[in-house]
């Protein structure tokens, strides 16, 4: 009977510790997303207007860039 109570407290565990994983994974794609998004806005904006015609976007597009 211990043996059993043991095996489905470890299952639970490893449950616990995947589900936690795939959070902190999860989480560190939105940082790492955010972060693409952000040097790309700001590599953007210093572009000037002729450049930023020149590959079809305006100032305007560069806000709304996700």
């Amino acid at each position: 009977m211990t043996t059993l109570d043991l095996a489905r407290g470890q299952r639970a565990d490893r449950f616990f510790t995947t589900t936690i994983v795939a959070a902190i994974a999860t989480l560190f794609e939105q940082i790492s997303a955010w972060n693409d998004t952000r040097m790309t806005r700001n590599a953007l904006s210093r572009l000037t207007d002729r450049e930023l015609d020149d590959i079809g976007l305006s100032r305007a597009d560069i806000d709304s860039l996700r």
